[in-house]
C-alpha cells in the first residue's frame, strides 16, 4: 500500500492517490482500505496486538500494514510451524494480528511480531479453554533440560519423571510423537505449563484396576502382557492391574528360571488361581490350564513299582528323578547304597543319568514321591548273616581310623567296626593308629552280626588265647621279686612295664618307706627298678606291684614271718618289780585270738597296721615306721599282716 505521507511530499492530488489505490488493489479506495481503518479509530500504542494485512513477502521478509504512518517489516522466520520445523510463507492481503512492540525505531519504522502476538493469542485461549487437571493433545516439538516441550497450542513443559509409568532410559525417544498429558499446574504470570504424561496413565490405570477388580472371579482365563520377570515369578499386566505368575505355577514340570517359560511383553493367557480385592493382589497360573499330572497318580505309580528316570536336580540329601514330564520323585541319600557310605549323592549319581528306582511311598496332597536306588540292588546284608558268623575268621582292609576303633572293609560296601578294646589283650593302647595303618591288610574274628543295623562287630585279640587266663597268673606270683620299666607317671602312683604290652600299677604307697608326695621324686620313666608282685587280677586284668617290699631284707621279712607263725605267742612286757609274776613282768594281755593272754612287749603295735590307707584291695600298704625296728620289734610285711 502507498505511503500517504509520503505521497503528499511529493505534492500528489487525493484524486491521484485514489486512482493510485484503485489500480493497485482493484477496488475503489472505501472497498480496498480495511475496515477496521474506517469504522474505528485505531490506537498505536506499545505492547498492544493490533490487526495487520500482509502487503508482500520480499524475501525473508513479510511486509505488513497495520494503518499506521509506515508498514512493518516482520521476519519470514516467524512464521516456522514448530510442530513440523517448515516455515510457511502468508500470502498477500492476509488479514493477522501482530504485537506492536514499538511505534518508532530508529530507522522511524513500525516494529512488529507476529510470532510473539500469536504467542499471546494461543496462550489467552489455553487459559480461557483450560484449567489444571484437565487432558490435552499435543506434540513433543524438542528434547530440553529436565525434560520435554510439548505443543498445545503454546509450548509447555514435560518433565522426564512424568513421562511414563517408568522414567525411560532416554526422554529423546518421544521427540515428534502426539501424546496426550494431564496439566499439573499453571503460572499465568510466568506464562509457564507443567504437564504429566504419567499422571493421566496413573489415573487411567486407577479407573481400569478398579473396573477389572469388580470383573475378575478365581478360575477365570484372561490375557495379559508380561510386564517383569523375577527369579520367584512374572508380573502380569491384566489390563490395569498386575498380577504375580509364580514359577511353582508355570509349569507342572521342573523349571529353573520364568525365563525359560515366557518373556517380556509376551501377550500371554493366564488362568485366575485368587483374587484378594483388599490388598489388590492376583494370583496367577499357566500350568493350572492343563489336568495335573498327580490325578492318578496312585495307578500310574503304585507303592513297589519299579521306574525309570532320569536325574534332574542333586542337592546334598538326596537326588530328585523326573519319571515323567511334571512328576519327581525323591530319591533320599539314604535309599541310594546298601552298604556304601554316601556323604553325597553326586558320587553316586549325575544330572542327566538314567536310573531305575523303585516307589516307596506317595504323598498325593504334597505331591511328594520317595523313591529308592538301592532297592533295585541285591541287599548284601540279608545274606550276612551266614557269610560273616560269629567265630568265623575273615580278612579285611583298614579303610579308617577313628578314635574309638578301626573300620575293616571285608568286600565292596560290607565294613566291620574293630573296637580299640578289641585290639590287644595285655597292651593299653590309647589309640588305634598304635596297632593299625590306614590300608593295612589284617585278619580278624567276627564278634557279632546285627543286619537290620547293618553292624558287624570285629576283634583281633580274639586271635590268641586270652593270657589272663592261663599264662600271666602262673608266670607272675605274688611275693614275685621282678624288673621293670616305669612308662607313665599319676598323682596316684606308677605304671611299670613287665614285659611289651604287660604292665603292672606301684602304687604311691609303695614307691618307698618314707612319705611320698609325688611319684618323680623316686623315680623317672624309662628307669629300670625292681618291684614285688602283691596281687594279680585276672578279672580285672590288674597286677599290684610294690618297690619298698623288694627292698626289705630278706631276714627282715623271715624274722616277720616266724612271729607272725604263733599269733597267740605271749609277749611280756619286763621292767620293775612284782611278785607271783616271772622276774620282770609287769602284767600280761589278753592275746586277741583263743582268750589267751600275751605281754605288753609282745604286742604289735597293730594300731599303726590297721592305719594304713589301701588304695586298692589289690594292693596292701604299710607306713615307713613298719619298716623300722623298735627296740626288738620286726616289721612284719603286708602278706604276713594279712595271713596273721
Amino acid at each position: 500500500m502507498p505511503n500517504r505521507n509520503l505521497v503528499r511530499m511529493f505534492d500528489v492530488s487525493d484524486q491521484e492517490i485514489d486512482q493510485l489505490i484503485q489500480s493497485e488493489t482493484g477496488a475503489p479506495p472505501e472497498e480496498a482500505l480495511p475496515r477496521i481503518y474506517v469504522e474505528q479509530d485505531q490506537e498505536f500504542e506499545p505492547n498492544r496486538i493490533v490487526p495487520g494485512i500482509v502487503r508482500e513477502v520480499r524475501g525473508d521478509e513479510v511486509v505488513v500494514d497495520i494503518g499506521y504512518k509506515s508498514e512493518g517489516v516482520i521476519p519470514l522466520r516467524e512464521w516456522k510451524d514448530e510442530a513440523t520445523g517448515q516455515i510457511v510463507p502468508p500470502k498477500p492481503g492476509d488479514r493477522i494480528h501482530v504485537l506492536l512492540e514499538s511505534v518508532e525505531d530508529a530507522t522511524g519504522c513500525v516494529v512488529l511480531s507476529y510470532h510473539k502476538a500469536r504467542r499471546q493469542e494461543e496462550w489467552a485461549k489455553i487459559i480461557r479453554e483450560h484449567k489444571e487437571g484437565d487432558v490435552v493433545t499435543g506434540v513433543v516439538t524438542r528434547k530440553i533440560k529436565g525434560g520435554l516441550l510439548v505443543n498445545i497450542g503454546v509450548p509447555v513443559f514435560l518433565p522426564a519423571s512424568q513421562v511414563d509409568l517408568r522414567r525411560p532410559a532416554d526422554v529423546g525417544e518421544w521427540v515428534g510423537k502426539e501424546i496426550r498429558c494431564k496439566i499439573l499446574k499453571i503460572d499465568e504470570a510466568r506464562r509457564n505449563i507443567v504437564v504429566s504424561r504419567r499422571k493421566l496413565l496413573e489415573d487411567e490405570r486407577e479407573e481400569r484396576k478398579r473396573r477389572l477388580l469388580e470383573e475378575l472371579a478365581p478360575g477365570q482365563i484372561r490375557k495379559g502382557i508380561v510386564k517383569n520377570i523375577a527369579e520367584f515369578g512374572a508380573f502380569v499386566d491384566l489390563g490395569g492391574i498386575d498380577g504375580l505368575l509364580h514359577i511353582t505355577d508355570m509349569s507342572w514340570s521342573r523349571i529353573q528360571h520364568p525365563s525359560e517359560v515366557v518373556q517380556v511383553d509376551q501377550e500371554i493367557e493366564v488362568y485366575v488361581i485368587s483374587v484378594d480385592k483388599e490388598k489388590e493382589k492376583i494370583a496367577l497360573g499357566l500350568k493350572q490350564k492343563t489336568p495335573s499330572p498327580w490325578e492318578n497318580i496312585e495307578q500310574k505309580y503304585p507303592i513297589g513299582s519299579r521306574h525309570t528316570g532320569e536325574i534332574v536336580n542333586i542337592m546334598p540329601y538326596g537326588a530328585f528323578v523326573r519319571l515323567e514330564p511334571g512328576v519327581e520323585g525323591l530319591v533320599h541319600i539314604s535309599e541310594m547304597s546298601w552298604t556304601r557310605r554316601v556323604n553325597h549323592p553326586s558320587e553316586v549319581v549325575s544330572v542327566g543319568d538314567k536310573v531305575e528306582v523303585q516307589v516307596l511311598a506317595i504323598n498325593k496332597d504334597k505331591q511328594e514321591i520317595s523313591l529308592g536306588l538301592k532297592q533295585c540292588q541285591p541287599n548284601p546284608w540279608e545274606v550276612a548273616v551266614q557269610k560273616y558268623a560269629p567265630g568265623k575268621v575273615v580278612e579285611g582292609v583298614v579303610r579308617n581310623i577313628t578314635n574309638f576303633g578301626a573300620f575293616i572293609e571285608l568286600e565292596e560296601g560290607v565294613d566291620g567296626l574293630l573296637h580299640i578294646h578289641d585290639l590287644s589283650w595285655v597292651r593299653k593302647i590309647n589309640h588305634p593308629s598304635e596297632v593299625l595303618q590306614k590300608g593295612q591288610r589284617i585278619k580278624c574274628v567276627v564278634l557279632s552280626v546285627d543286619p537290620q543295623r547293618r553292624r558287624i562287630s570285629l576283634g583281633l585279640k580274639q586271635l590268641a588265647t586270652d593270657p589272663w587266663e592261663s599264662d600271666i597268673p602262673v608266670r607272675y606270683q605274688p611275693g614275685q621279686v621282678v624288673q621293670g620299666k616305669v612308662t607313665k607317671l599319676t598323682n596316684f602312683g606308677v605304671f611299670v612295664e613287665l614285659e611289651p604290652g604287660l604292665e603292672g600299677l606301684l602304687h604311691i604307697s609303695e614307691l618307698a618307706d618314707h612319705k611320698v608326695e609325688s611319684p618323680e621324686e623316686v623315680v623317672k620313666v624309662g628307669d629300670m627298678i625292681e618291684v614285688k608282685v602283691l596281687r594279680v587280677d585276672p578279672a580285672e586284668r590288674k597286677i599290684g606291684l610294690s618297690r619298698k617290699r623288694a627292698q626289705w631284707q630278706k631276714g627282715a621279712e623271715e624274722a616277720a614271718e616266724t612271729r607272725t607263725e604263733t599269733p597267740a605267742a605271749r609277749r611280756e612286757l619286763k621292767g620293775g618289780m612284782g611278785s607271783g609274776a616271772p622276774p620282770g613282768q609287769l602284767f600280761t594281755l589278753p592275746s586277741q585270738g583263743g582268750g589267751k593272754t600275751t605281754t605288753a612287749q609282745e604286742r604289735e603295735p597293730s594300731d599303726r597296721k590297721t592305719a594304713q590307707p589301701h588304695q586298692d584291695q589289690s594292693v596292701e600298704s604299710s607306713s615307713a615306721g613298719d619298716a623300722r625296728p623298735v627296740q626288738a620289734t620286726v616289721p612284719q610285711t603286708p602278706e604276713q599282716t594279712s595271713s596273721s
